[in-house]
């Protein structure tokens, strides 16, 4: 079976971009190595969907908007009541959030093929991504493990901040060169290494 094709295309071009006299600000890496399962809860059955997620991928995930966890390349995050994404570089994740959640509980969608995930690290991640969204990037405002969706313009995002420095993005296909290209633009400022 071929290699899945990266969405990014012509403009992901490895090295070093913008303004790097001043050294690297961030480092933005396409993770195509990784699955990524939405999960979502009938009422009344989010703590079982929680413990679920839990028992497959290891990380426990508070029921509290936006709450999540990360650990190595897994994560788990909310991202709008009862509504889950989960993270693994298990081929093999899908099946097995599907053997431990039953119909009566939850619905699972493989989004791995209709969605980017973008890694955005460096000591100006918060500030280039608040020149994009309009969310408090702040480790205050937005804290370690946790996830939002929201909106750049037209273009959906899911977010997660993964470390202090560290954030996520998971971006639908179509839009992803569109998207890197801007993120591109908004890092130049501070110059950007991409690998």
């Amino acid at each position: 079976m071929a290699e899945p094709q990266s969405p990014l295309g012509h403009v992901f071009v490895p090295g070093d971009h913008g303004n790097s006299a001043g050294g690297i600000g961030l480092v933005l890496t396409e993770r195509s190595d990784v699955s990524i399962v939405q999960v979502t809860a009938w009422r009344g059955t989010i703590p079982a969907i929680l413990t679920a997620i839990g028992n497959v991928t290891g990380l426990n995930v508070a029921d509290k908007p936006g709450a999540g966890r990360s650990a190595g390349e897994k994560s788990a995050f909310g991202f709008a009541p009862g509504r889950y994404f989960v993270v693994s570089p298990s081929a093999d994740l899908e099946d097995r959030l599907r053997r431990a959640i039953p119909l009566e509980t939850g619905t699972i969608i493989d989004l791995t093929h209709g969605r980017t995930a973008i890694r955005v690290k460096g000591p100006w991640s918060e500030w280039v991504l608040s020149k994009l969204f309009a969310i408090d990037f702040s480790e205050h405002g937005f804290p370690v493990g946790f996830g939002r969706a929201t909106l750049h313009h037209d273009i959906h995002a899911n977010i997660q901040r993964i470390d202090a420095e560290t954030f996520d993005l998971y971006v639908f296909r179509t839009f992803a060169r569109s998207f890197w290209q801007t993120l591109g633009h908004a890092a130049a400022e501070v110059g950007y290494r991409v690998e």
